[in-house]
């Protein structure tokens, strides 16, 4: 996905948390240690290095772009590292919570399968990997105990939950917590990741990210967020790694899918579909997937994204009354890919995930939809799918503007990149009311199925 460096390296993604932290408070967002940022945090780190020096404290100092452990080393002087290259400069965890007195941290894979509307997800099983000597927090050892932290054996998370529920750990709200914990550090990034997704992708299609999230626990089971990795391994070495990628990797598949795009003519269709004996459509149709909208949508952006809504209360209910195509078309995407997604567990959106939003800088309007569908719907989907269901039934759904039926789309930015554009506050309208086109478009496209939302509603 365009812009996963924003939290897949190590120097912006404390930026992006540490600026979070400072917004909303350490409580929401420290779950990752202090850094400093080198060479732009030298004088920071340099006037809290003595009090920490008269305590022996140990810092961990990584390369910002680095992978499995390259480049990494524990230092408790200052003339340990250099001060003039890119490092991320961290205090070090001495407390871990040890099994078997060895040191080990958790790899837990999270797929991202949209930026705007956002959608997470979390494999439910993963890997805890094993230092392969005992730990000791001496310094001259402590060099080679990290580095060798991903080197030893392997359990599954699974394994992992039942030998901590021996201990009398609560795994069911460390999960918890581990979700928590994920949501916010995408959250974090959110921003960036959303303006370098406008940037890059014209269609809402073929484009998800694996990451894999390191994650620390300290011995009173608090979880720290090590680092965020862009490009997991997905070597099956052992056994063990086969029996927990394996699933992974057809899950994410299955998940985020591979949709052939409109590009080839009917007779090549016909001859892949002989050739592979497969039936039904081989390439998607592209008004699915569009980001272009009809004047009337944008209006509706406008209206629901629109400064002068403070509370969740003020959409909640009215931003599903009237469902516009582009609101069916991201609703069905969200639908069919929820439905197909185990063993993933999708952890946002949910019925209770509304509180994140507020962490987000600009409200997105397709944030605020499936916050409004999962609050009516979630816990009453059937009803919810009858009703898309019915809205397809007529073909409701493929109702687009002109400007989506062209080939690619011929300007340098969609109306939805426009939308998300920082707006002055006199400036309320994206899109002039005098295009005719797309006004009668959507007008008539605006009421079929109106009544059928109305009576589904009412029977929740």
């Amino acid at each position: 996905m365009p812009g996963s460096f924003r939290i897949g390296r190590k120097d912006s993604m404390w930026r992006s948390i540490h600026n979070n932290m400072k917004k909303f408070g350490t409580k929401e967002f420290g779950f990752m240690q202090k850094s400093y940022v080198m060479p732009d945090d030298l004088e920071n780190l340099r006037q809290v290095w003595p009090k920490n020096a008269s305590r022996l404290t140990k810092w961990i100092v990584k390369p910002p772009a680095s992978a499995r452990g390259t480049g990494i080393r524990i230092v408790n002087k200052w003339s340990q590292f250099p001060k003039d290259r890119p490092l991320v400069v961290q205090k070090y965890i001495e407390r871990p919570l040890l099994i078997n007195d060895s040191k080990f941290d958790m790899r837990i894979y999270v797929v991202l399968t949209s930026i705007n509307p956002l959608r997470i997800y979390m494999y439910k099983d993963g890997l805890a990997r094993f230092a392969s000597v005992k730990y000791s927090s001496e310094l001259t050892t402590l060099d080679d105990r990290y580095f060798n932290a991903c080197q030893g054996h392997k359990w599954t998370l699974q394994s992992l939950w039942s030998c901590l529920e021996t201990r009398g750990v609560n795994t069911k709200r460390l999960w918890a917590t581990l979700r928590n914990l994920v949501i916010k550090a995408i959250v974090s990034g959110e921003s960036g990741l959303n303006r370098m997704y406008r940037q890059n992708v014209n269609f809402r299609y073929n484009c998800f990210e694996l990451f894999g999230f390191d994650v620390l626990l300290d011995e009173n089971i608090v979880p720290w967020l090590l680092e965020i990795n862009i490009s997991p391994s997905l070597h099956s070495e052992l056994p063990l790694d086969l029996h927990v990628k394996g699933p992974l990797i057809q899950a994410v598949l299955n998940t985020a899918l591979y949709q052939v795009p409109p590009k080839l003519n009917e007779k090549q269709q016909k001859d892949i579909q002989q050739e592979l004996k497969l039936s039904g459509p081989l390439c998607h149709d592209k008004r699915i997937f569009t980001t272009c909208l009809t004047a009337e949508e944008v209006r509706k952006h406008n209206q629901f994204t629109n400064r002068s809504i403070e509370f969740r209360e003020e959409y909640v209910d009215t931003i599903l009354d009237n469902l516009l195509p582009d609101d069916i078309r991201c609703l069905i995407i969200t639908e069919d890919e929820y439905a197909r997604c185990a063993p993933l567990e999708r952890i946002f959106p949910t019925p209770e995930t509304h509180t994140y939003l507020k962490f987000i800088d600009n409200p997105r309007y397709y944030n605020r939809l499936l916050d409004a569908w999962e609050s009516r719907y979630g816990n009453f989907r059937a009803q919810g799918i009858e009703l898309l269901k019915r809205y397809c039934a007529d073909g409701y759904h493929l109702k687009v503007s002109d400007a989506a039926l062209e080939k690619e789309p011929d300007v340098a930015l969609t109306e939805i990149d426009m939308l998300h554009q920082k707006k002055s506050d006199d400036q309320m309208t994206l899109v002039p009311d005098n295009t005719a086109g797309d006004s009668a478009l959507a007008s008539k496209a605006g009421s079929p199925e109106s009544t059928a939302d109305t009576s589904v509603r009412s029977q929740h």
